[in-house]
């Protein structure tokens, strides 16, 4: 059994086939779907698909790029949410400096209120980086992130930044990317990182792992995720599942 721990099934790329991806997922044995809800439109439908399916569970938050729409409404809005028993985590937010939609200032302003946001209600924060790193890493560090931890998503610094945000109480998540021949980091982060503080995930519709590359990904792409760790660590595909998915199930406090 496998859980996608980031998939954004509350995309418009889905409107069409919604239950036919999911009925995928549940054949290609992804029994939980985590859904990220990042700015007011998504986290409307992840409000929606947490209650409509037993086995998605919802995070919310506001995405980097995104940072100078929101407001302190908003965020409010999302605290309130936030106190819903499947809603597992803050995010995704972060830094996002590849998008110029938001200043930098603006997004660093937005992510340190949504770290202290994570703190008061006390859930995992889910952190998005995008040719940022450094500046992500000091601003854990600085708002004491460590005191709730949270999740790398889609990984895609060196080993030695993902030993830095191990050692801060953050687990690093591997998708579609490690999948992909000139993937020279995910690799080595799979290959060097413990397998007990790795999830998976796939970021669909987003990062299709090979040989879906460049097309819509989708939650049942997941194994493909976990057969390229198991081909790296030398270990078999049960027990990436097996692992990663009571990694997740332990972090996210989801149960059996």
């Amino acid at each position: 059994m496998y859980i996608d721990t980031h998939v954004h099934l509350n995309a418009e790329q889905y409107e069409e086939d919604l239950q036919e991806v999911i009925e995928r997922a549940l054949e290609a044995k992804v029994e939980k779907m985590v859904v990220i809800g990042f700015d007011q439109k998504t986290i409307e439908r992840t409000m929606q698909l947490i209650e409509q399916y037993d086995f998605v569970y919802g995070v919310i938050g506001w995405h980097p790029v995104d940072a100078i729409d929101c407001t302190q409404q908003d965020l409010e809005w999302i605290e309130k949410l936030a106190s819903h028993p499947k809603i597992v985590g803050i995010g995704e937010t972060g830094l996002d400096y590849y998008w110029d939609k938001s200043p930098k200032d603006v997004q660093q302003a937005l992510f340190r209120k949504q770290i202290q946001l994570a703190q008061k209600i006390g859930l995992p924060i889910i952190i998005h980086n995008r040719d940022a790193t450094g500046d992500v890493v000091q601003i854990l560090r600085e708002e004491n992130a460590a005191s709730i931890g949270g999740v790398m998503h889609c990984f895609s610094g060196s080993v030695e930044t993902a030993r830095e945000c191990i050692a801060m109480n953050f687990m690093i998540s591997l998708g579609g990317p490690v999948t992909f021949k000139n993937a020279r980091l995910p690799k080595e982060v799979a290959t060097e990182i413990p397998l007990e503080h790795l999830m998976i995930e796939t970021d669909a519709p987003y990062l299709a792992p090979h040989p879906h590359r460049g097309k819509r990904n989708e939650p049942a792409f997941v194994p493909l995720v976990a057969e390229e760790i198991a081909r790296l660590k030398g270990l078999t595909i049960e027990e990436i599942a097996k692992v990663t998915t009571a990694n997740a199930k332990i972090f996210f406090g989801i149960d059996n």
